[in-house]
């Protein structure tokens, strides 16, 4: 990253920083992404939630590094990957910056683990690259309507203004700390599993100059994401749905989800909400180093 970027207040035990540049000629639509790597053995991908970065998963990978070599990416504009101003942050978009991470660093049996965003970033993912995907496991994806808005008064009142017209990019800009702390444990059962550093480091990254305009663009893209949908009966790969109990999804749109992917394995974590990740990393390494 440049050197006047601000730099990871918190650092993934055993993991290295890495960049991917713009492909040739692309320079002006793409711009660099970032990435945790850490461990050996198979590829695996963490692809992390909507407002957030690799360090979501700052308590997965060190249970999953002896078996997997981790890729946990920075999703295009998040993080502490590059801000094109004016680059889209829609599905479509989310995606490439994905594909790219599996075509440039030309990973294979990739095992791909996303969570909310992430989940349907991995599954859009594995329908386009089947020949590169092995498996994926999708973290209570983020595919219905209303999103983080169900996490409570506060988070529906805040995403709305953002999103409204005139006022929204201003307010996109204000991010008082309480208010973040509210949202994000608005997405778990256990709220103290929101560490007050990982909220530093989420607030570093969302004062970077041009952050909300992209965290805007992201919730606009949120539609985008429902749609994507009609992608899941293209996946070939082996899926596992997983859900936490209190996640904002409801019953009807997890069956929905069942539906499109009647062969997936399916998974719910008692008392867990929507960040399992960050509050119940043991029930994901479990899956992952026990899969065949």
């Amino acid at each position: 990253m440049p050197a006047h970027e601000p730099r990871p207040t918190i650092h993934i035990q055993g993991t290295t920083s890495h960049t991917i540049p713009p492909r040739a000629g692309r320079a002006s639509r793409e711009g660099t992404l970032r990435y945790l790597k850490a461990g050996t053995g198979a590829p695996l991908v963490l692809l992390h939630t909507v407002r957030t970065q690799a360090e979501h998963f700052r308590h997965l990978v060190p249970l999953i590094a002896d078996r997997y070599t981790v890729y946990a990416l920075d999703l295009p504009g998040m993080g502490y990957s590059e801000i094109v101003p004016g680059a889209s942050y829609d599905e479509p978009a989310m995606r490439a910056g994905v594909e790219r991470l599996l075509t440039e660093l030309d990973l294979n049996d990739v095992t791909l683990v996303g969570e909310s965003m992430g989940a349907v970033l991995a599954l859009t993912t594995a329908a386009d690259l089947p020949e590169r995907v092995r498996r994926v496991v999708a973290v209570n994806t983020y595919d219905f309507r209303g999103g983080i808005a169900r996490s409570g008064l506060l988070a529906r009142a805040v995403v709305s203004g953002v999103l409204a017209p005139g006022v929204g990019p201003v307010i996109a800009g204000v991010e008082p700390r309480p208010v973040l702390r509210k949202i994000l444990q608005g997405g778990l059962g256990d709220k103290s599993a929101l560490r007050e550093d990982y909220v530093d480091e989420l607030l570093q990254v969302g004062g970077r100059p041009g952050y909300p305009a992209v965290a805007r663009a992201v919730y606009q893209s949120l539609p985008g994401l429902v749609a994507a949908r009609s992608r899941y009966r293209e996946v070939k790969a082996p899926v596992h749905l997983v859900y936490g109990e209190k996640d904002w999804s409801r019953p009807s749109d997890r069956q929905a989800d069942k539906q499109l992917l009647p062969a997936a394995d399916f998974t719910q974590v008692p008392r867990a909400g929507h960040f399992i990740a960050l509050e119940r990393p043991d029930v994901l390494a479990d899956l992952l180093n026990t899969a065949v």
